[in-house]
C-alpha cells in the first residue's frame, strides 16, 4: 500500500511519544512521526529528536522575517533525520525562498513544506482576520507562491488538494484534518477521511487522534481496512 501516513505525536509526555512510535510501526503502511510545537518545546523533546534514528517531520510552522527564520533553520542542522520542516506561507516569498536555499546547504534531504490556511479555519474565520478571498482562492494563491519559491510541498486541507494538484502538479501535498469514518472532528473544520483524501491526489495525510487515542494497534488495523475499500 504505497501511501504515506504522518502520525501526529501531539503530547509532551516522552513515554507516550515512545508508545505512539512503537505501536504505529506497520509493515502495511509507510508511517512517519510528526512532532509539533508541544513536544519540541518540552523539556525532553529536543534531546529526544537529536538522537532519533528514523525519518521524522518537524512541524514548527516557522513564520518570521527572513533572517530570523534562517537562524531558526540553522539551529536545527544537528537534527540529521529531520526529513520535513514546515514554514508558514504568511512569512512571504522572500522567507520561503531563503529557507529553501538554506536547507540545501545544511541538509539536502530536508523537504520544506509551506503551511497554508489551518484546517481549524473556514471562510467566516478568514473574514474575521481581514482576508477578502475565500479559503480555496487563498490556498491556491499560496500554493503558487510556494511553487515559485522552490519549496517542496504544501500543507492544506484535502478539500483544496484537487485544485492545488491541477495547478501545481509536482508539489508534495500533505493534508491534516483527517479523521476515520465516525470519529469526532474535535477542533478541525475542513476534514476528510483518509480514502477521500487520497482520491483527491494528496501525497500524504496527517492523522492524530484517530490513531493515537484508545487502542493504537486496533486503530492502525481500521486504517488499513479503510484504505483497502
Amino acid at each position: 500500500m504505497n501511501k504515506t501516513i504522518f502520525v501526529a505525536c501531539d503530547t509532551s509526555n516522552l513515554n507516550e511519544i515512545k508508545k505512539i512510535i512503537n505501536q504505529t510501526n506497520s509493515n502495511k503502511l509507510k508511517i512517519i512521526p510528526k512532532f509539533g510545537l508541544q513536544f519540541f518545546y518540552s523539556k525532553n523533546g529536543r534531546k529526544f529528536l537529536e538522537k532519533f534514528q528514523k525519518d521524522f517531520w518537524l512541524d514548527l510552522k516557522i513564520n518570521d522575517i527572513p533572517q530570523t527564520a534562517l537562524s531558526a533553520i540553522d539551529s536545527l542542522k544537528d537534527l540529521k533525520k529531520c526529513k520535513y520542516i514546515t514554514v508558514h506561507v504568511n512569512g512571504g516569498f522572500e522567507m520561503l525562498k531563503s529557507i529553501k536555499k538554506k536547507t540545501k546547504k545544511i541538509n539536502k534531504n530536508l523537504k520544506v513544506l509551506g503551511v497554508t490556511i489551518l484546517t481549524s479555519l473556514n471562510n467566516k474565520s478568514l473574514k474575521e482576520i481581514g482576508h477578502t478571498k475565500n479559503v480555496k482562492e487563498l490556498v491556491l494563491r499560496q500554493a503558487e507562491l510556494i511553487k515559485k519559491s522552490g519549496c517542496d510541498g504544501i500543507v492544506c486541507s484535502a478539500q483544496e488538494a484537487m485544485i492545488v494538484r491541477k495547478r501545481c502538479k509536482n508539489l508534495l501535498i500533505i493534508t491534516p484534518g483527517i479523521r476515520l469514518p465516525g470519529d469526532s472532528s474535535n477542533d478541525q473544520i475542513r476534514i476528510m477521511t483518509p480514502r477521500q483524501a487520497f482520491k483527491n491526489k494528496v501525497s500524504g495525510i496527517v492523522i492524530g487522534r484517530s490513531l493515537t487515542k484508545g487502542n493504537i494497534k486496533n486503530n492502525i488495523k481500521k486504517l488499513v481496512d479503510h484504505l483497502k475499500k
